[in-house]
């Protein structure tokens, strides 16, 4: 794996981003783009007993890709922090390790945000926390049509579209127990609060078990 890599900021990322995040010595977080429909910049999937679930936040501007990434706003007449975090409940809320995380979690879908980026900016370090790792983050200054030296561009690699068969050199996937699994299988590379829900302080081995090189 490349020294630095660049990905563009994910909404309660996948299991495939997150082991990014955790073993690339330096990640420039993109900051500086215009917003990408059809990606996991306001979406995410999360496990339930009809399969896998896909939670979307609503936009109130910058959503047909003509707003840089930090100019685009929260549709806040939607009650969507309601709409998911009631679908995480029904979703977790008998794991292993619901009781746990749910508190350090919960409060963001109490308190109203505005913007896409802030929202998912403050839950990903709040993730970081509760997964017990610290990578080496630097923001982008300027927006990149092409890396150079060693960074490796990784935007638009990870997708909705691709995420249940998604692997690569540096990531494979490898089962763990999920809620609903007695009904549905395993179901790889969902969101990291489904590992986290699920295995609890065992999350980061698994993450570590993931990486092929």
């Amino acid at each position: 794996m490349s020294h630095t890599i660049l990905l563009e900021l994910h909404y309660l990322g996948g299991l495939p981003y997150f082991s990014k995040l955790l073993h690339t010595p330096q990640v420039v977080i993109e900051q500086h783009e215009h917003y990408r429909k059809g990606s996991f910049r306001n979406r995410c999937y999360i496990g339930t007993a009809q399969g896998p679930q896909l939670l979307s936040i609503p936009l109130a501007s910058g959503k047909h890709q003509q707003a840089p990434i930090k100019a685009v706003r929260i549709d806040a007449q939607s009650h969507w922090q309601r709409q998911h975090w009631r679908s995480i409940k029904t979703a977790y809320g008998k794991s292993p390790f619901y009781d746990y995380y749910a508190p350090f979690l919960a409060s963001f879908y109490e308190r109203p945000y505005t913007w896409l980026f802030d929202f998912c900016q403050e839950l990903q370090l709040q993730l970081f926390q509760l997964l017990g790792i610290n990578p080496t983050l630097i923001y982008s200054s300027t927006y990149q049509h092409q890396t150079a030296g060693d960074c490796t561009d990784f935007r638009h690699q990870l997708l909705p579209r691709n995420y249940a068969t998604y692997s690569d050199s540096n990531y494979q996937i490898i089962p763990y127990p999920q809620v609903f699994e007695d009904r549905q299988g395993f179901v790889p590379n969902l969101s990291i609060i489904d590992l986290l829900y699920c295995t609890g302080p065992e999350a980061l081995d698994y993450l570590q078990q993931c990486r092929l090189h």
